[in-house]
């Protein structure tokens, strides 16, 4: 391969911003229907882990200040079980992760989280109303001591 070759190459794949609405045109024009990007895989961006400046023990859980409008990603994956108003907790969205643990995430402005999703680790629970997360860690009914599952 010619080292022009590989320059344009390059400079057309990975400079340029590739416009799918063509390979759509195309395809219609040619095979008669649309094109579906559901054959592709889907990615998501947001994978996070959990960062916080400080926690301090609050109600059954702790409290941790974190960063304006920090995003809160999910701790383990899991099914959704609550979404909505919790006293002394705010906004809060429950999941009861697969390790049998119901996390429990308040004071947050949920981002298309709703009942019986399926959550993946990692995945946008939603945004911070302020500085302050809320989480209380819950098995079998007794609430467990939030440092066992804060990493």
């Amino acid at each position: 391969m010619s080292r022009d070759f590989k320059v344009l190459f390059n400079k057309q794949v990975y400079n340029q911003n590739f416009p799918f609405s063509s390979i759509k045109n195309f395809y219609q024009k040619y095979f008669g229907k649309d094109f579906s990007f559901s054959l592709l895989e889907e990615k998501e961006v947001f994978d996070e882990k959990l960062s916080y400046e400080t926690a301090n023990l609050y109600q059954d859980g702790v409290r941790l200040e974190v960063s304006k409008n920090y995003m809160v990603p999910a701790l383990e994956s899991g099914i959704v079980v609550f979404v909505g108003e919790k006293e002394n907790y705010g906004n809060t969205v429950i999941v009861q992760q697969v390790n049998g643990v119901d996390a429990w995430y308040g004071n947050i402005d949920v981002d298309g989280i709703k009942l019986y999703d399926y959550v993946s680790k990692g995945k946008l629970l939603g945004e911070v109303r302020d500085k302050t997360l809320y989480l209380a860690f819950q098995k079998e009914g007794e609430f467990q001591d939030y440092k066992n599952y804060l990493t």
